[in-house]
Formats: C-alpha cells, structure tokens, sequence
C-alpha cells in the first residue's frame, strides 16, 4: 500500500492544453477536518487506509497543499440544461487535480469539488456545501455497493468557512474520483463553437485512452458511440431497477463513460411511484423516474449531434436505435432477477407492469418489497405482502400469475432465497437517513455519516444491530425536498 507521497501522477487531459482547461489554483477552506473517507475509493490509488488519518490527508483535500506533479485544472464544456442549450458551461466549483496511475496501470482522475471560483463559476462562489458533498459521498459508494456504474468518492472534508444559500451554511470539499471527467457537453462545446479541430483532438484524446478497442474499427467514432450507447442502456436500465432517480439529467452531466455522474438532488424510490420527481425545482417533471430513459436516449442523440462531422447522420440514427431494445433487454434482465425468474418467458414483461401498477396505486414500498419476496416460499411471502396492497383482487391475480410462473423452477427454497437477497438489497440510501446523518454533522458529529455509510457498503447482508436502516420511512421522510443548490 502506498502513502500520500508516493502516488504517480501522469496528467493525460491537462497535456491538451489551455482551449481545453485552464490552470486554477484550490482556494483553501478554513480549519479543515475529516469528516469520512472511503477505504474502498483509496484502494483505486492503492492508498493505505490509514492515509486518513495524517493531517497531510485533510491538508491536501481542504486545498492548503498540492502535490509538485499535481496540475489543477477547471474543465470548460457546454450542455443542454432542462432542454435549453447553455454554450458554456465548465467546472464552477470543481478542479481536476490530476490523474494518477495506480499498480494495474488504470489511471484515475482527482477532482476536488467545491475548491473555489474559477473562469466557469459565472455568478457563483465555487464552493460545495457540507450537505452535498455528503450526499454525493454517500450516493456515489453506495452504488458502486449496488453495482451500478458510477463516479466514487474517496472522502468529504469539512470547514468553519461560512457560505450562504438559502440560508449560512458551512464549506466542504469533496474528492471525487473517475477514470475520466469527460461528459457529452465536451463535446457539444466544441461542436457548437465550431472549433471541429479541437473536437477531432477531444475525441482522439477519449478514443486513446479510454476506448482504445473502438481505434480498431473502420469507424472509430461509430465505434465509440456504439459503446457509449450501449452503456448507457445498461446504466438506465439499473437505475429504474432498483429505483434510482438522478435529478438532473442535463447533457453536461452525462458521463462519455457511461457511469453515475454529478450527483445533485437524487432520491432512491421510497413507495413505487414511476412519475415521482426528485427535484425540488424541477417544475416541468422534465427528470421524473419515468423520464430517465426518454431523457438518456435526447442525450445520447445529442451526442450523436456533436459527433456529425466525423460520422454519417444515418449511421449514428441507426446505433442510437439500439438504446431502447437494449435498455429493455437489461431491465428485464434484472426485474427477474429480482422477482427470483431464473429463465426468460415472453410474458415476463407484463407480469413485471402488473406488478409496478399494483405497487403504484397502492403506494408500496419498493425495496421492501422485492427483499421480504426472497424471504421465504412465494406463497408465505405472497401473504405476508398482501396486507400492503388496497386492491387486493387485482394482487391475488398476479399472485396466481407469478406463483405459477416460480414454479417453474427446479431449486430450492434456500438456494432461491440466496438468489434473490444477492440482486435485493437489505439497505438502500433513503433521503431521511442521509438527512439525518447531514444534521448530525453540521453540528460536528461524523459517527452517524459514517455507520451509515458503513451499512450501505454492504447493501445486501443481512447485519445484525443495523435494522433500523432498514425500516420503512417515516411519513416526513417521504416528502424531503432536494434542490440542484449546492
């Protein structure tokens, strides 16, 4: 394991120069303090755990010092935001710090958010507050935890340096980690200002060194939308299966990646609610639940957009055809999994909207529901589910329909048992925990940021003393309003 020191840096994307970036310096925040670190994040740079506790650690991602092979930079992009297309955008209040290269020779981006103004900050402070930088922490190992793709979160670092919101609150940083910081709206910079050879040096940049296998192909660029195409739909696919709603799904905040990206006001589902909007200011419903996949497939076309000069319009029509096909192959993939189908059957497709319009008309919670289902025998566990749901005639059917369907199957109950707890979580990251984790913390006490985070790392064990995290919200938690304000 290595110390803070002895990290390898190796700059890829500062190398593109200025039209790229620009070199800007973290603004230190005031008196910081740790307030948690993931030890699963630190082993990405093959950092030695006990790295957290070094005054080096809160000194270097508080901004008061910086590597010698560290090279900070603020990104500068474009994006459409709610549908409207923004020219320029750029990191506000984000610095890549540099990429280092671990022992397996990956390389990962540092990027330190809420390090202070820059060229791209417009008319904000360049700061993350206290809260976010916990929610983004929170959400952003939790999913890896669940196995859906996503940006990680190596630690949050707190601060007495007041911000002002909607109200005073307290600076944080937060140290973000990815294999690339590159989203569409990088691309539709370049497209729209119509800087096509810097586009051309932008894509060869991304072909390189994060989709080398595409440079193989007669179409490199093709090649490399069909892949972002595909990830994607499988990225969507896993949010609607467990219940993950984004929040703001703008083209800038979709990762070239495929992965989980800028974490802002997401909720997970509590009860089943497929119009349920996360975003407090989203008034138009635009990044609703059910919205996500229309909204990948807009992004993924404008994409597409910014990719026109060095690929056909009918060829890039043709592979954004692939996301929806894809996206249900995925999600039906998964919803067997979590209803414990092991094989494919034509009418899985309908027994799985029953059941979704069942749980919606009756309010159901949605991880509660798939965990108590593996629990036991489908007919035990059907009773026992039944009291949640008002209309009963319409579940006793669907009972019949997928007990019918279960018996199929030639395992037992305690290998079908196993099955289903290993796709259903126990845990899930509700917004009345992380709030009540957040409060805690504002007031100075990490411990309940830090056991929650702890519990939601292993999301699919049973844990003993820990149940309480596992319990259905309270009636106040339901209805938590989560704003882009940060």
């Amino acid at each position: 394991m290595k110390s803070l020191t002895d990290l390898i840096f190796d700059n890829r994307f500062a190398r593109l120069g200025d039209a790229f970036s620009t070199e800007v310096l973290p603004e230190p925040i005031a008196e910081p303090r740790l307030v948690i670190a993931s030890p699963a994040a630190m082993a990405l740079l093959d950092l030695d755990p006990g790295e957290a506790d070094s005054e080096l650690f809160a000194q270097l991602f508080a901004g008061h010092k910086l590597w010698s092979e560290a090279e900070p930079r603020a990104m500068v992009y474009s994006g459409h935001q709610f549908g409207s297309y923004n020219p320029r955008l750029g990191d506000g209040r984000g610095l890549l710090l540099g990429e280092v290269v671990n022992d397996a020779g990956e390389h990962w981006d540092l990027h330190l958010k809420g390090a202070g103004q820059t060229p791209y900050s417009r008319m904000g402070d360049g700061r993350a507050v206290l809260r976010s930088s916990i929610r983004e922490f929170l959400a952003s190992e939790h999913l890896h935890a669940l196995g859906i793709p996503t940006s990680r979160a190596l630690c949050v670092t707190a601060s007495s340096t007041p911000v002002w919101r909607e109200k005073q609150e307290s600076a944080a940083m937060l140290l973000r980690l990815a294999r690339s910081h590159v989203r569409f709206g990088h691309f539709e910079y370049f497209y729209y200002t119509r800087q096509h050879d810097l586009l051309r040096q932008l894509g060869e940049h991304v072909l390189r060194c994060h989709f080398a296998e595409c440079l193989e192909q007669e179409q490199p660029y093709l090649a490399m939308f069909r892949e972002v195409v595909e990830r994607n739909a499988e990225l969507i696919a896993r949010w609607q299966a467990y219940g993950f709603c984004h929040g703001v799904m703008n083209s800038d905040n979709m990762s070239i990646l495929g992965i989980t990206f800028d974490y802002g006001p997401y909720a997970f589902l509590d009860d089943f609610d497929a119009n349920h909007i996360c975003n407090h200011s989203d008034d138009t419903g635009r990044y609703s639940f059910s919205n996500q996949v229309p909204i990948a497939q807009w992004n993924l076309a404008a994409l597409g957009q910014a990719l026109t000069p060095f690929v056909e319009l009918d060829a890039l029509r043709e592979t954004l055809g692939l996301f929806l096909p894809l996206y249900q192959a995925h999600y039906l993939d998964l919803m067997r999994r979590r209803l414990g189908l092991r094989d494919a059957d034509d009418g899985d497709e309908a027994l799985i909207q029953r059941l979704l319009h069942l749980m919606q008309s009756s309010a159901v919670d949605y991880t509660h529901f798939f965990r108590e289902l593996g629990d036991s025998a489908p007919e035990q566990a059907l009773a026992r589910l039944r009291n949640d749901f008002t209309d009963l005639a319409g579940f006793d059917a669907w009972s019949a329909s997928y007990q019918a369907r279960c018996g199929q199957a030639e395992d037992s109950q305690e290998q079908r048992r196993a099955r289903m707890h290993a796709a259903n979580p126990r845990y899930i990251l509700r917004n009345y925990l992380a709030q009540q984790a957040i409060e805690a913390a504002e007031q100075g006490d990490y411990a309940p940021v830090r056991e929650l985070h702890a519990v939601l790392s292993r999301p699919f064990d049973e844990q003993p003393g820990k149940e309480r995290y596992a319990e259905r919200p309270p009636e106040w938690g339901k209805h938590l309003a989560i704003s882009c304000s940060s």
